[in-house]
């Protein structure tokens, strides 16, 4: 918003002129200019087209305000409850749709003190007394960021619980495991599943780490050097729920690093659900077929009616990116700024606030669509046939019987390779096959290239064995349960 450290504070002694409400038909910072701005200056200069979303934040933080300056003698009881009923009747129109917004009055701020003017005349402007727009924005972006990083940590726990609950459903099945793309150690489907709970596990912890920085209050900085009203700034904070207030004006008009935060935190869970989608858009091909996406959550084409395609995916894939330009947008906004307030701040809204939609968007559309995704299990236990992702076991077993792992490791990628020329498996070896590369090969070695049993070996903290596997579920409920 404009920076506004020699804008007046309306104090309700001017006359309105005959049908004409006060600032109405002149630009809203007074007299000191000889004429408007160009027409094109002021649609440029305006924010009220995207911050008007900000309007009950900013009611909110009119409300709490009116208390301090009742508190402080610059409103009587009766001026407080005249605005504060006038507030309160405005919140119903806002919440109704039935506010016109206008540009002239450039923001949501202006607008708002506009509206309120209008309703209960002169007395209105009482209301900017002891603050300005720069704190006001900042309130409001606290409030917002506060708001929206509750709500959006919300839909990242909807999402956790039903990849718990596709984990319990699927905690027998065996799926291949691949690293580069390539197969390498089979896993359970729920463990796998269950990597996705503890990323989201992480975004939900820096979702909430960054609330703790937007829970800071900074109205009664007003311009930039504090007001020159008593203004109870800890009283104003506890009304309006906030744990501390900043304690330097500066800092408070200028700050966007909870802004930041949030948008480094939104980017992680992007990109989070981008690795998802893209491992959703996998096992839909027809190479993988490993689950059917229900028709609700696929579209079809305009030309190939035998088309069904993973869009929700792919969208959410696509979106990560707009994400991310949000973030680096902001810092490259926020990083040549001296102290304190400078326009180039009113940049910080736009942003966020779509990266907010787009994650909250992309987040519950995800979770209904994982949750009526059927996994295919026949086709995955057809893929685990004919590969060689118990190669590993085999060099383990050798290590056992005392060869050091890294001859283990040659005995067997020779046999690997053996495989490979004879158009075999590991699961096709005998025990003279196996002899044929090291005698030290015995009868129980043929059990551990059962993918059964390469998943029972893994049964370290952590591990894909079904022990350790139902562990992590038990544990991933407790977090759901304790949040």
């Amino acid at each position: 918003m404009t920076p506004d450290a020699s804008e007046p504070s309306f104090s309700g002694t001017a006359v309105p002129q005959p049908g004409k409400e006060p600032g109405m038909g002149q630009s809203m910072w007074g007299g000191r200019f000889a004429k408007p701005p160009e027409e094109q200056v002021q649609a440029f200069n305006a924010s009220i087209g995207f911050d008007q979303r900000l309007a009950l934040y900013d009611i909110e933080g009119s409300v709490a305000h009116a208390g301090a300056l009742k508190r402080c003698g610059v409103l009587t009881e009766a001026e407080w409850q005249a605005i504060v009923s006038g507030l309160e009747s405005l919140r119903v129109d806002v919440e109704a749709g039935a506010v016109v917004w206008e540009e002239q009055y450039e923001d949501v701020h202006m607008n708002i003190e506009r509206q309120l003017t209008h309703r209960i005349g002169a007395l209105g402007g009482k209301l900017h007394t002891g603050r300005s727009r720069n704190d006001q924005v900042a309130l409001d972006m606290h409030l917002y960021a506060r708001e929206q990083l509750w709500v959006t940590q919300r839909h990242v726990r909807a999402l956790q619980a039903v990849l718990v609950e596709l984990a319990q459903r699927h905690v027998t099945v065996i799926i291949p495991g691949y690293t580069h793309l390539q197969r390498a150690q089979p896993v359970l489907l729920a463990h796998h599943l269950l990597a996705y709970f503890w990323m989201l596990e992480r975004d939900a912890a820096r979702l909430q780490d960054a609330w703790g920085r937007a829970d800071w209050m900074p109205l009664g900085a007003a311009a930039l050097a504090g007001s020159t009203f008593a203004i109870d700034r800890m009283a104003v904070a506890q009304e309006l729920g906030f744990s501390c207030i900043y304690e330097n004006s500066l800092d408070a008009v200028s700050d966007r690093d909870y802004l930041l935060e949030s948008l480094s935190a939104l980017a992680i869970v992007a990109m989070h659900l981008s690795r998802l989608s893209e491992e959703i858009i996998l096992w839909n091909t027809h190479e993988f077929g490993w689950i059917d996406l229900d028709d609700a959550f696929a579209t079809g084409s305009s030309i190939m009616p035998q088309k069904k395609n993973p869009d929700v995916a792919e969208l959410t894939r696509g979106k990560t990116g707009r994400v991310f330009g949000h973030l680096l947008a902001l810092l490259t906004t926020c990083k040549g700024l001296p102290l304190a307030y400078n326009k180039d701040l009113q940049e910080d809204k736009e942003g966020v606030f779509d990266a907010f939609d787009t994650v909250q968007t992309t987040l519950s559309l995800t979770t209904a669509m994982l949750a009526t995704t059927r996994f295919r299990e026949d086709v995955i236990k057809r893929a685990l046939g004919g590969d060689f992702s118990a190669a590993t076991d085999l060099a383990d077993y050798l290590a056992r019987k005392g060869v050091p792992f890294r001859q283990a490791h040659e005995v067997v990628g020779r046999l690997v390779r053996h495989c490979l020329a004879n158009e075999m498996g590991l699961l096709q070896l005998t025990v003279a096959d196996l002899r044929q590369f090291d005698p030290r090969f015995d009868e129980d070695a043929l059990a551990l290239v059962e993918p059964q049993a390469v998943i029972a070996a893994r049964n370290v903290r952590g591990g894909t064995a079904p022990d350790q596997v139902q562990l992590q579920l038990s544990l991933a409920r407790e977090r759901l349960q304790q949040d």
